[in-house]
C-alpha cells in the first residue's frame, strides 16, 4: 500500500471515530432504592422507600459529560405497613393508578475534576415536571468484585417541594419540603 493511501485512510479512520466515547451503564436495581422523608405534624421525620427502579446512566469523564435517567415504580412504595401504603398510594398522595411512574432525566452533569458533583435535569411526578438538580456524592468509577464488570456509583440528595407537583394533602402540617435520597449502582453495559 502506497504512503498516499493510508494516510487518506488513516485521516479517514481519525474523522469517523468519535472524539469522546461515552460509556453506558445500567442502573441495578438491587441496590438502587430511592427513599423519601418529610416532618410529619411536628413529631418526627417520617420515610418511605420504593422498591423498584430502573433507569440508565451514560458517562464520559474525559469529556466531562453524560446523562442520567431513572425511572421510580410508584406502586413499589414502602412505608412499613399495608395500610399505610395503601394510603400513600391513593390519589391524595402518589395516585399509583394514573401515574405509575416517577422520572429524573438530565443531560448535564456537574463534575469536579474526575467527579460527578452533580446532575441537572428535570423531575416528574403526578404528571407535572419541574427542573431539579441532584447533589452527587461519595461518586467512584472501578471494577465490580462481584460481577467482574465496571461500574460507578454514588448517593444522589435533593430537596423538593410537593405542592409545586399538585401532592398538596395535609400541607402544611406534613410538610411541603420532601427530602429525597438515593443509593445508586450501576454496571457497564
Amino acid at each position: 500500500m502506497n504512503k498516499h493511501l493510508t494516510s487518506i485512510i488513516a485521516i479517514a479512520a481519525l474523522f469517523s471515530a468519535p472524539a469522546h466515547a461515552a460509556d453506558s451503564y445500567t442502573i441495578d436495581p438491587t441496590h438502587t432504592w430511592p427513599v423519601f422523608e418529610v416532618n410529619h405534624l411536628g413529631f418526627s421525620t417520617q420515610r418511605g422507600r420504593f422498591n423498584k427502579s430502573s433507569g440508565k446512566i451514560t458517562l464520559d469523564i474525559a469529556a466531562k459529560k453524560g446523562s442520567v435517567e431513572l425511572t421510580i415504580e410508584t406502586a413499589s412504595l414502602d412505608m412499613g405497613f399495608d395500610k399505610w401504603d395503601e394510603h400513600m398510594k391513593s390519589d391524595e398522595f402518589f395516585n399509583v393508578k394514573f401515574f405509575p411512574t416517577i422520572r429524573f432525566a438530565s443531560d448535564k452533569l456537574v463534575f469536579d475534576g474526575d467527579r460527578v458533583m452533580a446532575a441537572e435535569g428535570s423531575f416528574t411526578l403526578l404528571g407535572v415536571t419541574k427542573p431539579l438538580t441532584l447533589t452527587v456524592s461519595n461518586f467512584r468509577c472501578a471494577p465490580h468484585p462481584m460481577v467482574k464488570k465496571p461500574a460507578c456509583g454514588a448517593d444522589i440528595t435533593a430537596t423538593l417541594k410537593r405542592s409545586e407537583f399538585g401532592m398538596t394533602k395535609y400541607v402544611p402540617m406534613v410538610s411541603d419540603e420532601v427530602k429525597i435520597s438515593v443509593p445508586v449502582e450501576a454496571i457497564k453495559d
